[in-house]
Formats: C-alpha cells, sequence, structure tokens
C-alpha cells in the first residue's frame, strides 16, 4: 500500500465519533426535556415521543453523515450545539401547544427543521469551496438589497402586526431580510477586502483617536443611509439594527481603527433619535422601553407585552417552575418574540444561563475559525456571520429582558417560524464550511500522517 492510498488519518476519525457522541447527547437531553413536559402537563410520557425522538434524530444524522462526507475536517462541535438549542426550541413549542397555543404548532417547527436540515446539506454539497463567493461580492450585494426591498412592493409584500417584512409566496409567507443578511454579509467581506488598505488610512487626529479620512466616510454613510430607510419603509428596527452592527463589527475587524467603531455609534445613536422623534412606532417603542411599569402604559398595551414576559422571567426564578408547570402562554407570541422568556419561567435562570453558554460556544467556534483561517476574505466572512448571530442573541435577549428596546427579532433556532430557521441553518453550513478549510491540513501533512498509519501497522 502506498502513502497515497492510505490517505484515511485516524484522528479525523476520532473526531467524526466524537461528534457523533455529542450529537447523540445533544438528541437526548431534547428528549429528556421532552418527557419532563408530558409529565409536567399530563402526568405521563407524551404518546409521540418516539415519533419526534426518530425524526429530531433522523435529520440530525442525515446533517452528520453529509458533514462527514463533504466536511471531514470541520469543527466537531458546531452541529452539536445547534441541535441542543433547536431542540430545545421544539420542546418548548411543543409545551405552549399542548397548554393551548393555537399558533404554536411543535409539527411544523419540526418540518422547518427538516427544510432547514436540507438547506444546510445543499450549501456544503454545492459550495465546495466558501472562497469562490469572492467572485460574487457585487452580485451578493444586489441580492441583499433586492431581498430588503421586497417587502415593500405592494404586491408582493405584506404587513403583519406593524411591520412590512413579509413577502407572499402563495399560501406561504417569507422574510426575505433573514436571507438578506447572509448576501449582505458576503458582500461587505468582499468589499471590505479590496478597500481596507484605503479604510485604514488615517485623517486627522482628535484626542487619542485618529479619525478616518473625510472622503473614507461614503461607505458607512450609504449603509447607515440602508439601515435608515429599512426603518422607515419596513418599520423594521431590527433588521436595520442588525445589519449596521455588522458593517461596523466587520469594518473594524477589517481596518482595527477604533474611530470607525466611535462613528458608527454616533450614527446610530443620532439615527435612533431622529426616528424616535419622527416615527410613531419606534416613538412606541421607546416609551414602553422607558416607562414600561407606569400604568398608563401598561394599561394603553405599549408595555403589556414587555412587561408579561418580565413577569414570566420573576416567576421562574433561579431554578424555574418546571418544564410544563409554569403559564408561559400569557405572554403574547411567546412562541416566537418571547421564546426566551417562556424558557426562563420554566427553567429559570439557571436554564437560560445554559442557552446562553450554548450560544456563546457557537459564536466562539466561529471566531476561532476566522482566527485561523489563511486568507482575509475567509476571516472577515467568519468573523462577520459570528458577529450577526452573536448580535441577534443580545438584541432579542437585551429586548426581552428590558436591557434595550424590542427590535421584533427571534431568538435563533429557538423561535417558530421558517425564514429565520433557515437561514441561520444556512449560516451555520457556511461556519462549517470555512472551518473544514481553515482546520484542513496540507496535502502533505495526510500523506504523512498516512504513511505513519501504515507503518504501525
Amino acid at each position: 500500500m502506498t502513502a497515497v492510498e492510505a490517505t484515511p488519518v485516524p484522528m479525523t476519525a476520532k473526531r467524526r465519533g466524537a461528534q457523533l457522541g455529542m450529537l447523540a447527547f445533544a438528541v437526548l437531553i431534547v428528549m429528556g426535556a421532552y418527557a419532563g413536559v408530558g409529565l409536567g402537563i399530563n402526568g405521563k410520557v407524551p404518546s409521540g415521543m418516539l415519533g419526534y425522538g426518530l425524526g429530531l434524530g433522523g435529520l440530525m444524522l442525515a446533517a452528520y453523515l453529509v458533514l462527514a462526507k463533504f466536511a471531514p475536517w470541520a469543527d466537531p462541535l458546531l452541529l452539536p450545539l445547534v441541535t441542543l438549542v433547536n431542540g430545545i426550541g421544539l420542546v418548548m413549542i411543543y409545551r405552549l401547544e399542548e397548554g393551548g397555543i393555537k399558533d404554536a404548532s411543535a409539527s411544523n417547527q419540526l418540518m422547518w427543521t427538516a427544510l432547514g436540515v436540507v438547506m444546510f446539506s445543499a450549501t456544503l454539497i454545492v459550495l465546495r469551496d466558501h472562497r469562490a463567493l469572492q467572485r460574487f461580492t457585487y452580485t451578493a450585494g444586489f441580492v441583499g438589497i433586492v431581498l430588503l426591498v421586497l417587502p415593500v412592493l405592494p404586491v408582493v409584500g405584506s404587513e403583519h402586526y406593524g411591520a412590512r417584512i413579509w413577502m407572499n409566496l402563495g399560501p406561504f409567507s417569507l422574510q426575505p431580510g433573514e436571507f438578506a443578511k447572509l448576501a449582505l454579509v458576503v458582500f461587505f467581506a468582499g468589499y471590505l477586502v479590496a478597500k481596507r488598505d484605503v479604510l485604514a488610512l488615517a485623517g486627522r487626529r482628535l484626542l487619542f483617536i485618529d479619525l478616518p479620512r473625510a472622503r473614507d466616510l461614503g461607505p458607512v454613510l450609504i449603509t447607515w443611509g440602508v439601515s435608515i430607510a429599512v426603518l422607515v419603509a419596513e418599520k423594521d428596527l431590527g433588521t436595520s439594527l442588525l445589519l449596521f452592527g455588522a458593517f461596523i463589527a466587520m469594518l473594524y475587524i477589517a481596518t482595527q481603527r477604533t474611530s470607525w467603531v466611535l462613528i458608527g455609534l454616533l450614527l446610530f445613536v443620532g439615527g435612533a433619535v431622529l426616528a424616535g422623534q419622527v416615527f410613531s412606532h419606534v416613538q412606541a417603542r421607546f416609551e414602553g422601553w422607558l416607562h414600561a411599569s407606569s400604568t398608563a402604559v401598561y394599561d394603553s398595551g405599549t408595555s403589556y407585552q414587555l412587561m408579561q414576559g418580565l413577569f414570566s422571567l420573576g416567576s421562574g426564578g433561579i431554578l424555574g417552575t418546571g418544564l410544563g408547570q409554569g403559564y408561559p402562554g400569557l405572554t403574547p407570541f411567546s412562541f416566537s418574540d418571547f421564546i426566551f422568556d417562556a424558557v426562563g419561567e420554566e427553567l429559570g435562570l439557571t436554564g437560560l444561563m445554559a442557552i446562553l453558554m450554548v450560544y456563546a460556544l457557537i459564536v466562539e467556534r466561529g471566531l476561532r475559525m476566522s482566527l485561523a483561517s489563511r486568507d482575509p476574505f475567509s476571516k472577515l466572512l467568519g468573523g462577520g456571520l459570528s458577529f450577526i448571530l452573536a448580535w441577534q442573541v443580545f438584541i432579542i435577549v437585551g429586548g426581552v429582558t428590558r436591557l434595550i428596546p424590542l427590535t421584533g427579532l427571534v431568538t435563533p433556532f429557538m423561535s417558530a417560524g421558517g425564514s429565520a430557521l433557515l437561514a441561520n441553518w444556512m449560516l451555520i453550513a457556511l461556519l462549517v464550511r470555512m472551518s473544514d478549510a481553515a482546520r484542513r491540513p496540507p496535502p502533505q501533512a495526510i500523506q504523512d500522517e498516512g504513511m505513519t498509519q501504515v507503518m504501525q501497522r
């Protein structure tokens, strides 16, 4: 047997075996929680537990097989961590469905999870080299803008709950903004790689900060303008904040200039103040945030949802009421926007901290992959994708805990709905693809390892 023929590497098999074990453990945790919901509500294990367990386990096994085939060197933690968070979301939606919340459907969420796994697998199979995306920098930017504009169109777009962020597709509706964020992060990464040397040039020095040149402010002002346009046209504070924050973060990663962060913060604060003065829906969000406990504001309904969520968190305390033992249905949209509060009521602060740690681990693995990447585009793309996931978690958790105003974003992988779930599974597929490239040793190292294995035999 030659060295070229002996390409299997022992460490790859060990890593994949450990990943499969962690994946099985994540599914077992989810099924234990599923049983806990049934015992808490009805005093018995749910009759459909085996079906849900086999469905979730089968989906994740399929994702694992695709990953092992097409990205064998990828980070082994990403898929088990996402499986755990997605599974906990399924359990909580099932609990709300059993509690009589008509819009909560665990079977629908499992279907969207299956489609998410399909998108995850398709991304890995089709995109063999993520660096090819750099060739489509401006195409990605155009696609991202089109996706943002679609909900505004009179026939295609539709408005729900005060925000015009939906697009009608026959009997279904879709939020194209969830996919726009992926396309725009690809655009930001490609653009900043090409322009980072120019953007890193310093202009005048103010105190201890080197300000950028005035002529280089154009990209930041354009992105700020697009964010404000999204806020005005679609009444979507969450997407506006997400996109502008992602661009500023990636700009800092590319240039290492603190001045860009300060300029971004000033533009954001100015835009927020202006929007609060001009637009009534933004003003209502700020009113409900600043004076949530006011009797007049609460009775008017402005802060009703927020306060109900806070009451749920207070009822949960440190250890929670137990699965199936709380009243999360008293909070409107507890299956989507406020699922974090619903989980907090029944799992307590301890359960919420555990879930936040899982999110932190996903982001940490993404950032680690970004640092290990060998080319600037991969570093920026990996950093940008990791940031928007972390930024989205911060925005939604900060909103439902009254740290910041509510924005309308959903908790990644947990909240009911298909658009965000599909987009976030695609995001994880991109991180997996990049981690495979970053962790893959040079071909000569693989051949040497194979020869060592043969000699040991």
